[in-house]
């Protein structure tokens, strides 16, 4: 009975720790205490290899081994990110990308300073045209009061009811 009792305890302890995307690219066994393995799932292969391509493997341990362990998940997302962007750019890598978001931006703030020039150019020029409508019609143009159908009152005369659409005076005075 002790037999069947050990046969099934080794499997689930061969299943307990899968080998890291390190230990499986470079085709070493993966210990409980791999450093790669918190950064490096098996299932992630890829992720190690542009790494591994960039910066080679024993170098990505020393930088990880440098930073403080509270900080090392933030450094392999950097040197992650960077290997990519060496692999895409193997010239500037991440500083590519750097320098083309800050030229992006630096035209966005030209364009923004130009589309603010022209608001304010269009506000002036609807200001003057403003203020040229006030002047050549000093009295309110919607008023009703302006229109002679309209009595003191501002309400309408007697006189104008009496006119059908067909005997309606064409030759009124009103200016539209």
């Amino acid at each position: 009975m002790e037999k069947s009792n050990m046969a099934p305890q080794a499997p689930s302890r061969a299943r307990a720790h899968q080998p890291c995307a390190a230990c499986k690219m470079l085709r070493r066994r993966c210990d409980g205490d791999c450093i790669l393995a918190p950064y490096f799932p098996g299932h992630d292969v890829q992720k190690f290899a542009g790494v591994h391509k960039v910066f080679g493997a024993s170098n990505v341990i020393k930088m990880i081994q440098m930073v403080e362990e509270s900080k090392r998940e933030d450094a392999v997302k950097a040197i992650i990110y960077e290997a990519t962007a060496r692999l895409r750019d193997p010239v500037y890598g991440s500083a590519g990308a750097i320098f083309h978001l800050q030229k992006v931006i630096q035209e966005l703030k030209t364009e923004l300073d130009l589309i603010r020039t022209q608001t304010r150019v269009l506000q002036e020029q609807r200001n003057q045209l403003l203020g040229i409508l006030k002047n050549v019609h000093p009295i309110d143009p919607v008023s009703p009061m302006d229109f002679p159908a309209f009595g003191a009152a501002g309400f309408l005369s007697n006189d104008i009811l009496y006119y059908g659409p067909s005997t309606f005076p064409l030759d009124c005075d009103w200016t539209l």
